[in-house]
């Protein structure tokens, strides 16, 4: 789509807010940067804007403060975060722990589930040394842990779970786009039974 009449026309197609959630390397950031350009809203990604409000990064915080002094931080963004209109919103992994972020998610926009097996997010995150939750010698059994900790929790409030797999960005960027207008489509909004879409 280009132009103004573009943007008029996908502000109309899709749900003003769209927040996406899963575990640490499901690919909510690189998905959500180039979703939200196609459906001409704004992508924040909360971890982001905690770093910027704080001026410190997210292992930072965790040294500091810990993990509870983190998800403090985290609930009180995406507060501000859903409060906004017209946003795709990546939010950190770990957001789901909060029952009322789950009821501030489930009220304000449509959430997604981008679900990853472990063994992909061991895959995508095994260089990265910026996650405080992965600071540990067996990194696969920690993701392990976090998946069938986290994963009923992201099925509970999800209205769409894509499956990521092996599929490129361009791709899974499509198929979440399609899934999105059927969701619009569908009276009533939500699945009855959102399914993964392989």
């Amino acid at each position: 789509m280009t132009g103004s009449g573009g943007a008029s026309r996908a502000k109309e197609r899709f749900p003003q807010n769209i927040f996406l959630v899963g575990l640490m390397g499901a690919g909510k950031t690189s998905v959500g940067k180039l979703l939200a350009q196609r459906l001409q809203m704004e992508f924040l990604d909360c971890d982001q804007e905690v770093e910027q409000a704080t001026g410190v990064r997210v292992p930072v915080i965790f040294e500091i403060e810990g993990e509870s002094g983190f998800r403090a931080r985290e609930a009180k963004m995406l507060a501000q975060l859903a409060s906004r209109k017209n946003v795709l919103v990546a939010t950190g992994g770990g957001a789901v722990l909060s029952a009322a972020n789950r009821r501030l998610l489930a009220d304000r926009g449509v959430v997604v589930y981008l679900r990853a097996a472990p063994a992909d997010l061991w895959r995508r995150t095994r260089h990265d040394k910026q996650r405080p939750l992965l600071n540990t010698e067996d990194r696969m059994a920690r993701l392990e842990q976090l998946f069938a900790q986290r994963d009923p929790l992201y099925r509970e409030i999800a209205d769409i779970i894509i499956d990521t797999g092996s599929q490129s960005l361009g791709a899974l960027a499509n198929k979440l786009e399609h899934k999105l207008l059927e969701f619009k489509a569908r009276p009533g909004g939500r699945e009855d039974n959102p399914a993964s879409a392989g």
